[in-house]
């Protein structure tokens, strides 16, 4: 008898806790949204159900870009078909806040409100965060694969083919190198000054307050580059795998998506990628956590 009420409490107990670690429940909605906590600091994660799209340089991605522009998106050729499980992935780019209630200190530039996002941090500083933050709640957050980060960046299987996260007009879904500061600068992306655009006192704008994509995310096109889990190959859409793709096994740079606050409009696109040394941190890159 004892034996037996043993192996129910253990049976009990395993239930509750692998939970935590479980996939995405099937019983959720695409686009419903889970509340988690971490030292009293609430996010949300939204579901995204899986599912086979276009990744990379499709049509849209590429429409009036000049020759010169076009180079740019190299990396993103070709475009290929991928086919994802279902997942979760941050409503919004991680806060100053949650950054500084898991690690106890706030590395980002533009302080002054803790609904920024965090900036200022490496690959490798977003690995020691995810540890801590797993290690406080229990689950097994990470950063997403580059796939998972563009198919939900284009709305999932609610895609309806925007350039950028949501929109075709920028302006309604991104902070950009134009709109980011204290008044609009006129021009086109070969207006771009890196000098006009921190006398403008431009920076990254509390997550949010842009209209989200097709599935209630935001800003995932500006605001702050996002960090994802693949190593950086600009030929690696020659031969990535059509099922789950996860990057190179190897690599000098991680990939780096979605553009930030002093970007050009053309980066925004959803296609764009780029790839940077993960000991590095500036003030226009953050991250998004997966599930």
């Amino acid at each position: 008898m004892k034996n037996c009420i043993f192996l129910i409490m253990c049976l009990f107990l395993f239930s509750c806790n692998s939970g935590k670690n479980t996939p995405p429940s099937k019983t959720m909605a695409n686009g419903e949204k889970k509340s988690f906590t971490a030292n009293n600091v609430s996010f949300n994660m939204v579901k995204v159900d899986g599912g086979t799209f276009t990744m990379g340089a499709t049509d849209e991605q590429l429409e009036g870009l000049t020759n010169d522009e076009l180079s740019y998106f190299d990396a993103s050729k070709p475009a290929h078909s991928v086919t994802l499980d279902d997942y979760m992935i941050g409503e919004t780019e991680v806060t100053q806040e949650l950054w500084q209630a898991v690690m106890g200190s706030n590395p980002s530039k533009f302080k002054g409100d803790d609904q920024r996002p965090v900036e200022m941090v490496s690959w490798d500083d977003c690995q020691e965060f995810i540890k801590k933050l797993n290690s406080l709640t229990g689950h097994n957050f990470r950063l997403p694969t580059e796939a998972e980060w563009e198919f939900a960046a284009r709305g999932g299987n609610n895609s309806k083919g925007y350039k950028y996260a949501g929109s075709n007009e920028i302006g309604d879904v991104a902070w950009y190198w134009q709109n980011c500061g204290d008044k609009f600068l006129q021009g086109t992306d070969s207006d771009w000054d890196f000098d006009k655009i921190e006398a403008n006192n431009s920076k990254p704008h509390p997550v949010g307050t842009k209209k989200p994509n097709e599935l209630g995310i935001y800003d995932m096109s500006g605001n702050v580059w996002e960090w994802c889990n693949d190593w950086f190959d600009e030929n690696y859409y020659k031969k990535s795998p059509s099922s789950n793709p996860k990057g190179p096994y190897e690599g000098s740079f991680r990939v780096f998506r979605g553009v930030g606050w002093c970007g050009s409009a053309r980066f925004c696109r959803l296609s764009y990628r780029n790839g940077l040394m993960p000991v590095y941190g500036f003030s226009d890159g953050g991250l998004r956590l997966a599930l």
